[in-house]
């Protein structure tokens, strides 16, 4: 790959150019808002212009509805030898091309798994899709030279190439991402309801569940629209699971807090719950359900973390990961680091030494000792 075309510099777009940039692809960048085509070159990440010649692949980071015509727009310029795009929906986007009769033998259907709640090419990076599931979806009429595009382009943005049908693709990120993403803005929007002094009481938890909610609504509108049937399945089944729940706090209420069926379909519920959680790949596809976690108290000063570091190096101990939880009212935070089990004892060991306040947890939340 040599030269490619980027339809869309947004978030995704401009860092699918910065990626390719890294590795000496010539990158032209084409966007109906100018300002972001300008922002997204004078990052590095191309040239805002069309190429003289045509290119070996343009990819199409634009919403789920603009993906055919733009697609047939492109083909009929004859932009590039083969296309992709990175829409975050499938089956809706593979239908309308082909009812555009659009070129089928020189497109490949993907999706990287990667983004943030910022959008805009300034919140784009090149390390975008490091390590990163990339999904594509061939019809029944990509050619092997297309689908062989596809995968270099996967393979030069860093990213894991994962290949599946539309329909399934579409109900797993139902599943994965859109719903998660409605329950997250369902959540913050509840909080609108909240006084001041009961939104002070709140926590790293409402953070973390919320923090999707963060997204645009314009382009969270387009993609659960062009997905609405699988995440209207999922947000059914889980609206039925809410209102099973509340019916037993209601008959717990009426026992007047005593256990009964009310606390077993509680009880049941939050159990399943840690069981789907434990299933979520973490680090090299191992559960985080497998590490143990050391709580640090860390002060909200320059150089503390870097300390913490520092201190954490001579334990010989890799971190595997790290959340952090911020004091609201004080300048001071903690800091969770995930290690492998047999080794939570040896890192807390030397911190104490480093002078660190430390609390062993499991990972993630638990109850500690």
């Amino acid at each position: 790959m040599r030269t490619a075309v980027i339809v869309g510099t947004g978030l995704v777009g401009t860092s699918v150019a910065l990626a390719l940039r890294r590795r000496g692809v010539d990158t032209y960048l084409l966007d109906s808002d100018p300002t972001a085509t300008r922002t997204a070159e004078a990052l590095g990440a191309g040239r805002a212009r069309e190429p003289s010649e045509c290119a070996d692949v343009a990819v199409l980071a634009v919403p789920p509805v603009q993906v055919a015509p733009v697609l047939a727009d492109l083909q009929k310029r004859g932009t590039a030898r083969f296309y992709t795009d990175v829409a975050s929906v499938k089956c809706l986007p593979g239908q309308e091309v082909e009812a555009l009769g659009c070129e089928l033998t020189s497109f490949v259907g993907g999706h990287p798994l990667a983004g943030g709640e910022r959008s805009g090419p300034l919140a784009a990076r090149g390390d975008l899709f490091e390590g990163r599931p990339w999904v594509l979806v061939p019809s029944e009429r990509t050619g092997d030279p297309a689908l062989n595009c596809a995968l270099e382009l996967v393979s030069l943005c860093g990213a894991t190439p994962v290949l599946l049908d539309a329909e399934a693709h579409d109900r797993a990120v139902a599943l994965v991402s859109h719903v998660p993403h409605l329950v997250a803005s369902l959540t913050a929007a509840r909080l609108l309801e909240g006084s001041e002094s009961a939104l002070r009481l709140a926590g790293q938890g409402l953070r973390d569940v919320t923090r999707t909610a963060a997204g645009s609504p314009a382009l969270w509108t387009d993609i659960l629209s062009a997905n609405a049937g699988p995440v209207a399945e999922v947000l059914e089944a889980l609206a039925a699971d809410a209102l099973g729940v509340a019916e037993a706090l209601r008959r717990v209420e009426r026992q007047d807090g005593a256990t009964g069926s009310g606390s077993a379909v509680l009880s049941e519920l939050l159990q399943r719950g840690v069981d789907g959680r434990n299933g979520i790949p973490g680090k090299h596809g191992v559960p985080d359900a497998h590490f143990a976690a050391v709580e640090v108290s860390v002060g909200d000063s320059p150089g503390e973390l870097a300390r913490l570091f520092a201190d954490a190096a001579k334990a010989g101990v890799n971190i595997e990961d790290i959340d952090m939880e911020h004091s609201s009212d004080r300048l001071m935070g903690r800091a969770r680091l995930a290690v492998l089990p047999g080794r939570a004892a040896v890192l807390a060991d030397e911190l104490r030494l480093g002078g660190w306040t430390v609390r062993l947890a499991d990972w993630p939340g638990g109850q500690g000792t």
